[in-house]
């Protein structure tokens, strides 16, 4: 995800290249034969042979090519049509002497390639593209920077749907700000804008200018950003000397102190420097009196929830602490003899010791422990906006001031009999911030599959130290985080790989499971990649780190979930438009309710049995008024939604799915129709040999060196499946083959050489036919039934007669046919678009079960058919590789990317399947199904809640059972809610795929 090229950069293109074998239309690009050229040379190699220096020696080598500036340059490329022909002009670029790396984007026409001008020149780079076949121009400026950015804010003080609608409100307004997206459930924003009309600060200003505290994640520049903690004194002058040493080193962005918290906060471009780099400038500018390390707190959002929940928690028990005195005094000794004398006793004139307690207790409740909801209030209706602060302000403010005017007449008068609602605002405010308490810890719970992923990271990391001849010295374990761009790490059987990087030394296999679902442990040796996260098997290895940091993989794919939490459902905005009006609509309904009551007790008065003997007709209206205020809160409406799609997207990056948010989300749930693509997505997308028939009495082994030496220069697919079957008649790992001469490679068609004294030409029918090679009967009725078996069939000829037919097949994903049966199961129809031709695809069809078939289909025609089965009333899911299927996942209403790894091509997909497995589309939909279940469950507790539990708190139930809702019981009912709203939303945690039976 880190590749600027999209989704067909650089091993997207070469891991998909072999996905298009079957569609042998394209792939084979014309070019002069330049025979056996030998192992690609590296910059280090060129640095080697340029300074003499150790031969051999790779990291001496890599040592002096770093000190060369890196250069990026873009080229335009034509007559590119398929993965495989990307994979083509990749491999020939970075064969060449210092090629860093190289992307292909076969869809936008580019390649971008990373080199170091003293070894290779643009002209070059172009030259070698046009080599291979393709035309190639470069395009004069290198990539420019960024202008739409994606910031990212943590909010703070949003307390349900009309503050999270305020924020996003005021963002939407900023000039430059293409979109904001604000969630409730993990307190955060994310805001698309354009860095050269507004900044990132701006935004911190607009949000704290609506009523809220907003503190920055990411401004979304290229940049990484690091805490550091310091031990030692930092007064003015050291300050100034730190500040004044870290921002002279290059790559620093900007620098923070906070004394205060001994933190400092950099951001940094990783190609610059790196933590190591910045940990030592700081301690050298202290004198060595202070000495820093990574801030023991480095996730915000993760601390500010820990500090938020300790906060309720704590105003919960000191709530507590004067609530209980409060509800004894007024519920549960008034029946205690001696007791309840004690507090009826006067003292002045009709207001008694119970009631002065009440009083006296209830207040620190009301205006210090409860003082949040006052500032929440007060910004609500600041901006317009009122909220759930504002009904419960109003509610415990209307019970405490009415308590305070009743004890007051009573202390004023010799015959006025008090009646206090103390206790209701003091337990209202418990019960709501036990509710508070409840919802955090449990919304805390929504985003554990972040930390998860998080935690695949190791701890420390091992780091190597070379001397200027490229020998290891030393090693040094470090944290983690500290690893920099191109250090060394070895890793031990047994251990985490720290960083992404390639293998600079040693052999072993590495279990990627955890982030590519690839059961069986992977070979790796010199020149391979690893991924941060993954497990080394068995074996010593030596990794230099590329991507740090916030570039690594796992970072990227910690981003995508968090993005995906972020982004709302359709459905959302029900819950949004409803709390708009919500809250001015209650406080309407309370005082009606209110009125309602007051004037029937006033004008038609209440029979004696109606009305408590401590109250009158206006206190018990009051009541009921109160009542309806508290019961009624938006909070579960607001967060029905997002809490059930933050659960479902988290369950679904566990295990491999990685769906892109609550649009993605709902569209899944509706899929009645999918659309698959064959080769990579039905097929493994690896062709294998499967048969050899010769018609020559020829020794096989001799057979497949002619045909491997000629194949061996092309980077068609089915050419490398023939080249490493031929690999097996040797012993030797780097067998080489005999040299190619007069190398003609024909599009679609085959290739032609000289192999010492014969003529070679392998390649399909058509192209010996071309060339005047008699195709016996028996050859083509071979070729005939390898196509019935949805084998491909090549013919090999030596000096123009045919000498034997080399079967090639793509073998079908296991459980295929049991995925297709199951989704049929579910009333899901399924269809087979690709562009193979019609007898390998009917093939394919009849055994994973697709009667549906449509071949020899274009890019742009799979699009097309998507659309078309969309214009007849279908929610349809595209399910491909996502290169070439680009058009048709975009085209359709969910786009599933079938493919593993850090190159998965996801700005096409909705959802990416990041273990390859067909079984996870099956949970992609059933997971999706699952979640829209829980959602309209909670909109039907939501408002069921408030539909039944207003009516009672009003008091329908009154006149005939005498039934009354007490307003602290509606204030613990109405907590209760949003708490059973998340909960509910949590059982998703538990989910657990469909068993699909073998």
């Amino acid at each position: 995800w880190r590749r600027p090229l999209g989704p067909s950069s650089s091993h997207a293109s070469t891991a998909a290249a072999p996905m298009r074998a079957a569609t042998s239309r394209c792939g084979r690009g014309t070019r002069p034969c330049r025979g056996n050229r030998g192992p690609p040379r590296s910059p280090a190699r060129a640095v080697e042979e340029k300074a003499a220096a150790v031969a051999g020696d790779l990291e001496a080598a890599a040592g002096a090519a770093e000190e060369e500036e890196e250069k990026v340059a873009v080229f335009a490329v034509t007559g590119m049509t398929c993965a495989a022909c990307a994979g083509s002009v990749e491999k020939a670029v970075k064969r060449l002497p210092g090629v860093h790396d190289a992307a292909v984007d076969v869809l936008g026409c580019r390649a971008q390639v990373a080199f170091y001008p003293a070894f290779v020149s643009e002209e070059k780079i172009r030259e070698t593209i046009e080599d291979v076949g393709f035309g190639a121009k470069l395009i004069d400026e290198e990539l420019k920077e960024k202008s739409i950015l994606v910031c990212r804010l943590h909010i703070k003080g949003m307390t349900c749907t009309s503050c999270a609608n305020t924020v996003e409100s005021a963002l939407q307004a900023v000039p430059g700000v293409q979109r904001a997206s604000v969630a409730l459930a993990i307190e955060e924003a994310e805001i698309r804008y354009n860095r050269r009309v507004v900044a990132a600060i701006q935004l911190v200003n607009a949000v704290e200018e609506s009523g809220f505290e907003a503190i920055l994640v990411t401004a979304g520049e290229d940049r990484s950003r690091i805490d550091l903690k310091v031990d030692g004194i930092l007064n003015e002058r050291s300050v100034m000397i730190v500040k004044s040493s870290v921002q002279a080193l290059p790559g620093v962005e900007d620098i923070k102190i906070d004394t205060e918290l001994q933190k400092i906060t950099i951001s940094y471009k990783p190609d610059q420097t790196g933590p190591r780099d910045l940990i030592e400038v700081i301690e050298s500018a202290g004198s060595g009196h202070i000495a820093v390390s990574i801030y023991p707190e480095a996730d915000g959002r993760e601390q500010h929830r820990n500090g938020e929940i300790t906060q309720y928690r704590q105003s919960f028990l000191w709530s507590l602490l004067f609530t209980i005195p409060v509800f004894l005094t007024s519920m549960v000794f008034m029946y205690i003899p001696g007791l309840k004398e004690g507090l009826d006793k006067k003292v002045v004139n009709m207001m008694s010791i119970g009631e002065l307690l009440r009083w006296i207790l209830s207040t620190p409740v009301q205006f210090v422990i409860g003082r949040k909801f006052y500032t929440g209030a007060y910004k609500a209706m600041c901006h317009g906006s009122p909220n759930m602060d504002v009904l419960i302000a109003l509610g415990t403010n209307t019970a405490y001031f009415y308590s305070v005017y009743s004890v007051l007449r009573a202390a004023t008068s010799e015959n006025y009999m008090s009646t206090d609602f103390f206790e209701t605002s003091s337990m209202l405010i418990s019960f709501i911030l036990l509710g508070k308490y409840l919802e955090i810890l449990a919304k805390g719970k929504t985003s554990e599959a972040i930390a998860k992923l998080m935690d695949l990271a190791p701890e420390t990391a091992t780091v190597l130290m070379y001397d200027k001849e490229g020998n290891v010295v030393s090693e040094k374990e470090i944290d983690s985080r500290l690893i920099q761009k191109n250090d060394v790490i070895k890793v031990i059987p047994g251990g985490k790989v720290a960083s992404d990087g390639f293998v600079i030394w040693g052999q072993s296999h590495v279990n990627e499971s955890m982030i590519t679902g690839e059961s069986r442990p992977v070979a790796k040796r010199k020149g391979d990649t690893v991924i941060g996260g993954t497990v080394n098997e068995n074996g010593v290895l030596h990794v230099r780190a590329t991507f740090v940091g916030s570039e690594s993989a796992l970072a990227q794919i910690v981003r995508l979930v968090e993005s995906a939490q972020m982004a709302k459902a359709p459905v959302q905005k029900f819950a949004d438009q409803i709390s708009k009006v919500f809250v001015p609509l209650v406080i309407l309904l309370s005082f009606l309710t209110w009125l309602t009551w007051f004037l029937a007790g006033r004008f038609h008065g209440y029979p004696s049995s109606w009305i408590p003997s401590s109250m009158d007709s206006f206190q018990l209206a009051l009541q009921f008024g109160i009542s309806v205020m508290v019961i009624a809160c938006p909070c579960a409406l607001g967060l029905a939604t997002p809490t059930a799609v933050m659960v479902a997207t988290g369950v679904g990056a566990s295990q491999g799915v990685l769906i892109k948010g609550g649009q993605a989300l709902e569209s899944a749930q509706k899929v009645d129709c999918i659309v698959f693509d064959k080769t990579g997505t039905l097929t493994i997308g690896k062709p294998i040999v499967v048969n050899t028939r010769l018609f020559k009495n020829m020794v096989l082994r001799e057979f497949y060196d002619y045909v491997a030496a000629a194949e061996v220069n092309s980077e068609h697919p089915l050419a490398k499946a023939i080249v490493e079957h031929a690999k097996n008649f040797h012993s030797e790992e780097t067998h080489i083959w005999p040299e190619a001469r007069d190398f003609i490679s024909v599009t679609g068609h085959g290739v032609k050489a000289k192999i010492s004294d014969k003529s070679v030409i392998v390649g399909n029918k058509s192209f010996m036919l071309s060339l005047d090679i008699d195709v016996p009967v028996e050859a083509s009725e071979i070729l005939m039934e390898e196509e019935e078996k949805a084998h491909t069939g090549i013919i090999v000829a030596m000096d123009q007669e045919i000498v034997g037919i080399i079967s090639v097949s793509d073998p079908i994903k296991p459980n295929a046919h049991e995925v297709i049966s199951y989704l049929k199961s579910m009333k899901v129809e399924c269809i087979m678009v690709t562009g193979d031709n019609w007898g390998t695809a009917k093939a394919i069809g009849k055994e994973v079960g697709i009667e549906n078939i449509i071949a020899e289909a274009k890019p742009e025609q799979k699009a097309e058919k998507v659309k078309e089965l969309q214009l007849s009333g279908k929610t349809v899911a595209m399910v491909g590789d996502g290169i070439n299927d680009s058009p048709a996942l975009v085209a359709a209403n969910v786009g599933m990317a079938i493919g593993a790894g850090t190159d998965v091509a996801i700005e096409a997909a909705d959802i990416v399947l990041m273990k390859s497995n067909l079984e996870d589309v099956i949970t992609a939909i059933d997971l999706s199904r699952k979640a829209f279940f829980r959602i309209r469950m909670n909109y039907v507790w939501a408002l069921g809640y408030n539909i039944i539990g207003i009516p009672i708190a009003a008091g329908v139930l009154f006149p005939s059972t005498r039934f009354r809702l007490p307003p602290w019981v509606a204030g613990a009912a109405m907590a209760a809610s949003s708490v059973s709203v998340v909960c509910w939303s949590l059982l998703l945690r538990y989910y657990k795929r469909p068993l699909i039976t073998q």
